[in-house]
């Protein structure tokens, strides 16, 4: 009897036949104008802009070339290399992830009752939703239900991975919002907390809908209808205070603000003692987290153990929609083959993965593995190296297919509509301060692969380069 489909399987046939279906037609002659028309079109559209550019074919050929071995900041297009090097070191990423479920044991002090506690393996999808459907904390809570209805404390242990919550680089102003929220192997709900924001009357506060697990300074006010609504939100690390300031315009949809968490260990504790009460167990003690700095633990036999689906989907979502916190957990997952699972230990993993591919030691340098630390550095003929090199790969075309469609979904969803190079663009955007980058291969007009790699860095404040990198990928397309 055959299987299902994965969502993985799925999205890897679909853009193999996006690549199969698309024409082989003869070269077009290379334009010897082509590199001054893409330069004049970047140099005018964002002045002050330092841009870097390589398009090649698929034989090495460099069809055009700007700033080639420069580096650059190249913000989530960090998220391809952590990615490939899941691809490439990883086993089994189409099975169920038994290695990553969240676990709980109960832990006997000699009180009258133990303690539960809640340990994280580096799964990033554990849920603890109202319609959560698989990889349950719920299924946690009932299994502890099942044993006892009397706990003392409920601890978070995280312990998996060092306690190293932000990355090298990443500017501090990032750690309250969703993009920047804390790494931990116990991580539960993307570590967010939703803030809903709802106008009230002309001059009042909105009214907010947060759990206990913030407070909120609420200098917010509702303004009358027709008003502009521009709320703004501001955290300092380590507090669990939150200052809401700005307007909300009367009869307007509720804002929805995410914010991040410091200490996701503890969250997913305090959170699971709720569930564990709404069961009837009885918490006598306090919420708590246990952290480590290098050395991990023994492993110990838990009383019950979720087992996340296949982590290859997850591989579609961090690609797809750039999510930072999954590309982390993966980058210290990584870091768990040969070492303890830090930092340090997962980019010794790409690093060795980009030696490889031949790349140049000064092509790249990694603090972080989605692309928030500043500390990164590209060469976009080192990325270009790179992508012929993972194309060739037994698992290039698994690993493509996680890649955003131009025009069709992901980060790429809205871009390039209406071009040559809708559906026919598979790439990593990459976003940060002053800085924007997309890399990937696009199927030029003539039917050719071209692969590309293209960086914007120091972006004066105010302005956008993406939509004349994308013009500049589009001229090159229809001229090839």
């Amino acid at each position: 009897m055959a299987r299902p489909l994965t969502k993985l399987a799925i999205a890897f046939r679909a853009a193999a036949l996006i690549l199969a279906l698309a024409p082989v037609l003869p070269a077009a002659a290379q334009d010897s104008g082509l590199q001054q028309r893409v330069e004049s079109r970047l140099r005018e559209a964002v002045p002050g802009t330092r841009f870097g550019l390589v398009v090649a074919t698929e034989d090495g050929s460099e069809l055009v070339a700007i700033a080639p071995d420069a580096r650059f900041i190249p913000a989530s297009n960090t998220k391809m290399f952590t990615t490939a090097a899941a691809f490439a070191a990883l086993p089994g990423l189409d099975r169920p992830d038994t290695g990553g479920g969240a676990a709980v044991r109960l832990e006997t002090t000699g009180g009258p009752a133990p303690d539960v506690v809640l340990e994280g393996h580096g799964d990033a999808r554990l849920s603890s939703a109202p319609d959560c459907a698989a990889n349950c904390l719920a299924a946690l809570a009932d299994a502890v239900a099942a044993r006892t209805r009397r706990v003392r404390n409920v601890i978070g242990d995280d312990s998996y991975f060092p306690d190293q919550r932000w990355s090298p680089g990443m500017s501090w102003n990032n750690i309250g919002t969703r993009s920047g929220t804390a790494i931990s192997a116990l991580s539960l709900d993307d570590n967010e907390l939703p803030l809903r924001v709802a106008p009230t009357a002309p001059g009042r506060p909105p009214a907010l809908d947060l759990p206990l697990y913030f407070t909120v300074d609420n200098r917010a006010a509702t303004v009358a209808a027709g008003g502009a609504t521009n709320l703004d939100f501001e955290r300092l690390p380590g507090s669990n205070v939150l200052r809401l300031t700005g307007t909300i315009a009367m009869g307007a949809e509720p804002e929805l603000l995410r914010l991040g968490i410091d200490d996701p260990a503890h969250y997913a504790a305090w959170r699971f003692k709720a569930l564990l009460e709404a069961r009837g167990v009885r918490v006598a003690g306090a919420v708590s987290a246990r952290h480590r700095a290098q050395v991990p633990a023994p492993p110990r036999e838990p009383l019950a153990r979720l087992v996340p689906p296949p982590l290859g989907e997850d591989l579609i979502v961090i690609n797809k929609v750039s999510q930072n916190l999954h590309a982390e957990l993966l980058l210290r997952r990584l870091g768990r083959i040969e070492g303890a699972g830090s930092i340090a230990d997962g980019v010794a993993i790409l690093r060795a993965m980009l030696e490889r591919a031949g790349l140049r030691r000064a092509d790249y340098d990694f603090s972080d593995g989605s692309g928030m630390s500043t500390y990164n550095r590209v060469a976009p003929r080192g990325v270009v190296r790179f992508l012929r090199w993972a194309a060739a790969q037994p698992w290039g075309a698994a690993w493509r297919a996680t890649l955003a469609v131009a025009g069709v979904d992901g980060t790429l969803a809205r871009r390039f509509r209406g071009t040559v190079l809708e559906s026919r663009l598979f790439a990593k955007t990459g976003g940060l301060n002053a800085t924007a980058a997309l890399s990937g291969y696009m199927i030029a007009r003539s039917g050719r692969t071209l692969l590309f790699s293209i960086y914007a860095n120091d972006i004066p404040d105010g302005a956008s380069a993406t939509s004349a990198m994308d013009a500049a990928l589009v001229m090159i397309a229809e001229q090839n």
